[in-house]
C-alpha cells in the first residue's frame, strides 16, 4: 500500500520516523500470558513480531491529513536532538528519516497549518520542537498546536512535581511561544475533521475522526498498540496511566467501528497500519487493506 490515500476529499499520507522490533511483547503488555502468546505468533509473525528477535515490530509515524481547507499533522514522533536516556533507540536522533518522509509527501514545515498530538507521550511530541542555537523553538513555523486542555493540565502539574524532559523540550516550548490552542477532547475543527475522547492510555487521550457528513476515517493514536489487542481488547500496555480504563475505552471503539467501513489509521501497527475490522471470537480481527 502506498503511503498516501485518499478519503473522500482528503488525502492522507504517512510520514514514518522508524519502524523496527522495538519490545519484549511480555514486558511490553504485562497482561500478556506466554501461552497466548504462544497461540497467536504464527498470525503475529513475521510483520507484528519479529522470528529473529520475539520482539514486537512498531512503526513510529505521523498521519497529515490534506483537506480542502487545511493540511493537518497529527501526531510528530520522537524528532532530533533530544535527550532520551531510557530509550537508546530515540536517545538524540539525528537522522532525517522524518523529514525525508515529510518531503517525499509533497510536504514542508511551512505547510503544516495545525498539529494535533492525541497526547503528550514522548513518541507523538518530538517533532513539535527543533533546535535552533541551544533553544527549542516551535518546528512549523505558521502552525498552531492542538493540545487537550485536561492532558495539557496534567503532564503539565507531573512535570513540576519530577522534571520531565519531554514535556520541558517538546511542549513547553510551544506553550510559551503562544502557538498552543487548547481544546476539550471531543472537539470539532472542521468539517472534516473532530476529536473524539479515547481516555486510558493518558488521562485525556483522544482519537482524530475524519469525513465530512460522517466518519470515514480515524486516526487511533495509542489507544490500541498492536493487533493482538485487537483480539483481546482487555490486554493493555506497560505505559497506561489507567490500564482498566484503556480496556475500556479499546472495547468500545473497536465494537463502535467493527464491521463499519471505517478505515483505522492505527498509531503503531506494522506497516501498512491501516485496515479495518471484524469480528474475531469474542475479540476483533484487524485486517490490513489497500485502500
Amino acid at each position: 500500500m502506498a503511503n498516501s490515500f485518499q478519503v473522500g476529499d482528503m488525502t492522507i499520507h504517512r510520514i514514518i520516523e522508524q519502524e523496527e522490533p522495538l519490545f519484549d511483547p511480555l514486558t511490553f503488555f504485562p497482561g500478556l500470558s506466554r501461552e497466548v502468546l504462544e497461540e497467536n505468533r504464527a498470525w503475529l509473525e513475521p510483520q507484528a513480531l519479529d522470528p529473529a528477535t520475539g520482539l514486537i515490530r512498531l512503526c513510529i509515524q505521523s498521519y497529515v491529513i490534506r483537506t480542502p481547507h487545511h493540511t493537518i499533522l497529527v501526531d510528530s514522533c520522537v524528532g532530533n536532538d533530544k535527550p532520551r536516556p531510557t530509550r537508546p533507540f530515540w536517545n538524540m536522533k539525528t537522522d532525517d528519516a522524518w523529514m525525508r518522509g515529510l518531503a517525499a509527501a509533497g510536504l514542508s514545515v511551512g505547510d503544516i497549518d495545525y498539529v494535533m498530538c492525541t497526547h503528550l507521550h514522548v513518541d507523538h511530541v518530538g517533532w513539535n520542537t527543533r533546535l535552533e542555537n541551544g533553544r527549542w523553538v516551535p518546528t512549523f513555523p505558521k502552525a498552531r498546536y492542538i493540545f487537550s486542555e485536561r492532558e495539557l493540565a496534567h503532564w503539565t502539574a507531573e512535570h513540576k512535581k519530577e522534571p520531565n524532559p519531554v514535556i520541558e523540550d517538546s511542549v513547553l516550548p510551544v506553550v510559551d511561544a503562544g502557538r498552543a490552542e487548547l481544546v476539550r477532547s471531543d472537539h470539532a475543527l472542521n468539517d472534516h475533521v473532530r476529536l473524539t475522547p479515547t481516555p486510558g492510555h493518558t488521562p485525556d487521550h483522544f482519537a482524530v475522526e475524519i469525513g465530512k457528513g460522517g466518519t470515514e476515517a480515524v486516526i487511533t493514536g495509542d489507544l490500541i498498540h498492536s493487533p493482538l489487542q485487537a483480539r483481546y481488547p482487555e490486554i493493555s500496555m506497560r505505559a497506561d496511566h489507567d490500564p482498566k480504563q484503556a480496556a475500556a475505552t479499546r472495547r468500545r471503539f473497536l465494537e463502535c467501528h467493527c464491521e463499519t467501513g471505517t478505515l483505522l489509521c492505527t498509531g503503531h501497527f506494522p506497516s501498512p497500519s491501516v485496515g479495518r475490522l471484524s469480528r474475531w471470537g469474542e475479540g476483533f480481527r484487524f485486517e490490513a487493506t489497500a485502500v
